[in-house]
């Protein structure tokens, strides 16, 4: 009697446990319904409500309160049940059930058998911050949006769009370090547009007054997409804020002398080229706008200036014809020909309307240079025109040559095109 009393005790005990095992086996089974019918409430709410019920009841047993199993389920369902809760009160409870449920999982679940289940949870909760950093962004409110994302990237950590997303908004409320850490996150993934990634981590570090890490960034992005003409123009620009333009100069030079038939590097030149033009305007406009303000600049720095735009634009020119010759057809390279071919006629017009209505010979013979010179760049103008003729950059400075030449007819036809192609791209 005694055997027998132990074995029926035996057998009771295993088949309570059984018991409590089949209640999480039931939640895990209404749990997978509801993950398919999620997107219609009326038939996938009772089923989540019935894995609730489930997994409450095998939390009640000692013999299976414990299990790394019971946590994982339990961090699913309540996961989703904050993820639908409308009640701002229970979702709270809800979601903080949820995240105690996954902190007990990962600390039972020694030998890793449900990790499936503990992300499908942690993404659940990560998808309410998603989704809430989304209204805060939209309502402009950018450092609420940046820490609803953050927080869901947290849960997510190797979720490419939280951390896009944590990225933008920490770059809309001028988080800087937040964004580059972010944005530097984004470059060792598989995200797809990690050409997009590096140009905008390059501008992240200039916004941080950064350039060395700019800069390093922006070679490794170049080594990476060779191809990419932006990168290369973007490296371009940071080196000469960096200033160094001799050594990025240097740089094509070499590589110019291994691959002598390499059209791109040619342009690469011309385009450093005609930054340092640029940047040279730039500064002399500052200047010039002083000394009109009556602060006063030195003339000798303006005609180095001058000098020093008019010099680089001739050599940009230069290197441009070098890539044409290599290839006929070659667009970017007519497009930026055409542009620094007319500017000396642009700062001749310019110069000439700002004399005084007396000086008419200055005026005349000023403007016949201009025309002289406007004619130096037609041709470029034109095949840069007849290569892309749906570029508003290519019409843009074809309207310009126009506009200087006096020839509204073609000028107002020019714009017309223009506007069609705006048009037709909104």
């Amino acid at each position: 009697m005694k055997i027998k009393l132990l074995t029926a005790i035996f057998a009771f005990s295993v088949l309570g446990a059984f018991a409590q095992q089949r209640a999480i086996d039931d939640a895990k089974d209404n749990y997978s319904k509801y993950d398919v019918a999620k997107g219609n409430l009326v038939i996938g709410k009772p089923l989540l409500l019935n894995a609730k019920a489930s997994i409450d009841k095998a939390a009640t047993n000692s013999k299976t309160a414990n299990s790394p199993q019971l946590f994982a389920t339990k961090a699913m369902i309540y996961a989703s049940l904050a993820s639908i809760e409308t009640d701002a009160t229970a979702a709270a409870a809800d979601y903080d059930t949820a995240v105690d449920a996954i902190k007990k999982a990962k600390d039972a679940d020694t030998k890793n058998e449900n990790t499936t289940s503990i992300q499908h949870a942690a993404l659940e909760l990560a998808q309410i911050h998603l989704d809430k950093g989304v209204k805060a962004f939209q309502a402009k409110n950018y450092e609420a949006a940046y820490k609803e994302f953050d927080t869901g990237r947290q849960m997510a950590p190797e979720d490419t769009l939280l951390v896009l997303y944590s990225g933008i908004a920490a770059t809309n409320y001028k988080n800087y370090p937040a964004a580059i850490a972010n944005y530097a996150k984004l470059v060792t993934t598989n995200y797809s547009k990690k050409l997009d990634i590096y140009n905008d981590l390059t501008t992240l570090y200039l916004y941080n007054k950064d350039t060395t890490s700019a800069l390093k960034t922006i070679q490794e992005a170049t080594t990476k997409f060779p191809a990419s003409t932006d990168l290369r123009k973007r490296e371009i620009e940071v080196s000469l804020q960096a200033g160094l333009q001799g050594d990025l100069i240097n740089k094509i030079e070499a590589a110019i002398k291994g691959d002598p038939n390499n059209k791109a590097l040619y342009y690469y030149e011309g385009l450093t080229y005609s930054q340092i033009a640029e940047t040279a305007g730039n500064t002399l406009r500052k200047l010039a706008k002083n000394a009109k303000a009556g602060k006063g600049a030195p003339d000798p720095q303006i005609a180095k200036l001058q000098q020093v735009r008019v010099e680089n634009f001739s050599k940009a020119a230069e290197q441009y014809k070098k890539a044409i010759a290599i290839d006929a057809n070659y667009f970017d390279a007519y497009l930026n020909l055409g542009y620094v071919s007319m500017q000396p006629a642009i700062d001749t017009y310019n110069d000439a309307v700002q004399l005084p209505v007396t000086a008419t010979k200055a005026y005349d013979a000023a403007m016949a240079k201009a025309k002289s010179q406007f004619e130096v760049a037609k041709p470029y103008l034109l095949k840069a025109a007849e290569l892309k003729p749906e570029s508003t950059d290519a019409l843009t400075n074809l309207k310009s040559f126009y506009l200087g030449t006096r020839d509204d007819a073609n000028a107002n036809a020019t714009q017309k095109k223009i506007e069609a192609l705006s048009a037709q791209k909104n």
